[in-house]
């Protein structure tokens, strides 16, 4: 069992990862591909007429602004173009593949952060109408079926609230979470970068190995921006079960299979 999760940020060679899914697949892996849609989004709604916004919140962790009119952006974007062209792809390599997405058959539940606490030009402030969440549970059936049948899931990052909302949220802490609750072997987090870099951006310092035990040190003192989510969700998804997770670079050609055979960072 194998969780792969392809970054949104536009950078990623998703063709070369259908590629490598595939490939795994008629191997007789089971895999499953939690996809993201974060760059499309904010291009598309631009377009729209309605661009993304970007706060900071009372922390200082920067983040968008969903309201409503952005979630279903969003939805539209990343469950229905991205999730499909990917299952277009993979059925052109001979997978039958399915596009869901977390709110589908309430896979992922999430409690909704309704309010945001933010600084902005230098005062706190309260918005409300946000439709984000954190994930809280995992319901795994629908993709043990599917699986079980002979297909590939393919994952759009969106949840459900206990209310029944339709939520966005994080495409890598999606993956881990479905790593724990399909206790995968591997969950592979691909991005736009080598792994977790020891001086950030210098690729060339990547750190190779994170013993699980020692995660938050190398959180606190390495993490730079949405490392430290990926960095969060892998060590979440060791302490439930997984096997290792790895942090590897999706620009290259074979990416999963490279990440696999250990390039990249691998938290175990």
């Amino acid at each position: 069992m194998i969780v792969v999760k392809a970054g949104g940020n536009g950078e990623i060679d998703i063709e070369a990862v259908c590629d490598d899914v595939a490939h795994l697949v008629r191997q007789g892996e089971q895999v499953v591909l939690v996809h993201g849609g974060s760059h499309e989004t904010d291009v598309i709604s631009t377009q729209l007429g309605h661009p993304p916004r970007f706060v900071t919140s009372v922390s200082g962790h920067v983040s968008r602004y969903t309201d409503r009119r952005t979630l279903e952006i969003f939805a539209m974007v990343a469950a229905g173009r991205i999730n499909k062209l990917l299952v277009e792809r993979l059925q052109r390599l001979g997978v039958n593949a399915v596009g869901i997405s977390g709110l589908d058959g309430r896979l992922l539940e999430a409690k909704r952060k309704s309010v945001l606490r933010i600084v902005e030009n230098g005062k706190r402030k309260v918005l409300r109408g946000e439709y984000s969440g954190k994930i809280e549970r995992v319901n795994p059936q629908l993709l043990q079926a599917l699986l079980s049948a002979g297909f590939l899931p393919v994952v759009a990052p969106l949840a459900v609230s206990y209310e029944g909302e339709a939520l966005n949220v994080d495409g890598d802490r999606a993956a881990a979470a479905i790593g724990k609750a399909l206790k995968a072997e591997c969950v592979v987090i691909l991005t736009n970068v080598p792994g977790l870099l020891r001086d950030f951006p210098d690729e060339s310092s990547l750190i190779r190995f994170v013993p699980a035990d020692r995660a938050t040190e190398y959180l606190e003192r390495y993490a730079k921006g949405r490392m430290k989510r990926k960095l969060l969700g892998a060590v979440e998804a060791v302490s439930a079960g997984v096997g290792r997770v790895i942090i590897a670079d999706g620009r290259t050609d074979q990416p999963v299979h490279r990440a696999l055979r250990g390039y990249g960072t691998v938290i175990a």
